[in-house]
C-alpha cells in the first residue's frame, strides 16, 4: 500500500472562505492541510500579489488588470464580499504576507501566473523571498509556462519546481525533454489523466506526481490508489478524512 499523499488546499480552503485570501489560508491551516497552493503575479509596481485572475472583477469590487495596477490600488479592493458578506473587507494578500502567516511544517506551492514567453519579473521576486526566508525545503514553485520554470531554475537551482499540465504534455516537453529542459522535482497533471502507469513511470524518472484539482471523494481515493505524492483540492477536510 502506498503512503498517504500530502494534502494541499487549493487557493486555500476556498470552499469555505474567499480564495487566495488570508482567511482561506488560515482555514486550511485549521483543517490540518499539509500545505497550501496559491497563485501569484506582479502588480505594476512589482509587488507579488496573491490572486488567480489577471483581472480583478470576478473576485473583487473593482475592475482592471493586476499588472496595470499598483499595490496601493489593489489594497483598497474588497476580495471577500462576493464570496460572502461575512468576509467583507478581505484583501488580496501579498506573497510576503502569506509566508509570514505560514505555520511551522506547513508547505507552500506557489503557482506563477504568466501566459506569455517574456518574464513579468515574478521569478526573481519569488526567488528572493524564498532565499531571504530560507524556505527551500518548504516551497515548490509551479507554472503551466515552462519558460517561467526554466528562468527560475537558472536564477536558483535550489528552488524546487513543478510543471503543470492538463492533458498530454506538448511533444517538446514529454518525459525525456522535461528532464533536460526543466529538470523539475515534480509533475503536476490534471487528475483525470492520471493512471497508476503514469505515476509509476514518473517515479522511475525521479519525478513526484502532484495532482489537481481533486474535489470528489471517489476521485481522491483513486488518486491515493494510483500512488500520487500530493492531492491539491478545494476540500482538504474531505481528503484528510480518507486517511482514517
Amino acid at each position: 500500500m502506498s503512503s498517504f499523499p500530502q494534502i494541499f488546499a487549493h487557493r486555500g480552503a476556498r470552499a469555505v472562505a474567499p480564495e487566495n485570501t488570508l482567511a482561506a489560508f488560515s482555514k486550511a491551516f485549521e483543517i490540518g492541510a499539509d500545505g497550501i497552493e496559491l497563485d501569484v503575479m506582479c502588480s505594476a509596481d512589482r509587488v507579488l500579489v496573491v490572486t488567480h485572475d489577471y483581472e480583478v472583477s470576478r473576485l473583487s469590487n473593482g475592475s482592471g488588470f493586476i499588472g496595470r495596477m499598483t499595490w496601493p490600488q489593489i489594497e483598497t479592493l474588497d476580495f471577500g464580499s462576493k464570496f460572502d458578506q461575512r468576509f467583507a473587507g478581505e484583501k488580496a494578500p501579498t506573497l510576503e504576507q502569506v509566508t509570514e502567516l505560514l505555520p511551522p511544517g506547513v508547505h507552500l506551492n506557489i503557482e506563477i501566473k504568466n501566459d506569455q514567453i517574456r518574464s513579468h519579473g515574478e521569478e526573481l521576486l519569488v526567488a528572493r523571498l524564498i532565499q531571504s526566508r530560507q524556505l527551500f525545503d518548504r516551497v515548490l514553485v509551479s507554472s503551466f509556462n515552462p519558460f517561467v520554470l526554466r528562468r527560475l531554475r537558472k536564477i536558483d537551482p535550489r528552488i524546487s519546481i513543478g510543471w503543470l499540465y492538463e492533458a498530454r504534455p506538448p511533444i517538446y516537453l514529454r518525459p525525456k525533454p522535461v528532464s533536460t529542459f526543466l529538470r523539475p522535482q515534480a509533475l503536476h497533471p490534471e487528475f483525470t489523466v492520471v493512471t497508476p502507469e503514469l505515476v509509476n513511470a514518473a517515479h522511475r524518472r525521479g519525478f513526484l506526481v502532484n495532482v489537481w484539482t481533486v474535489n470528489e471523494i471517489q476521485d481522491m481515493q483513486r488518486m491515493i490508489d494510483c500512488g500520487v505524492d500530493a492531492i491539491i483540492t478545494d476540500y482538504p477536510d474531505r481528503a484528510l478524512a480518507l486517511k482514517g
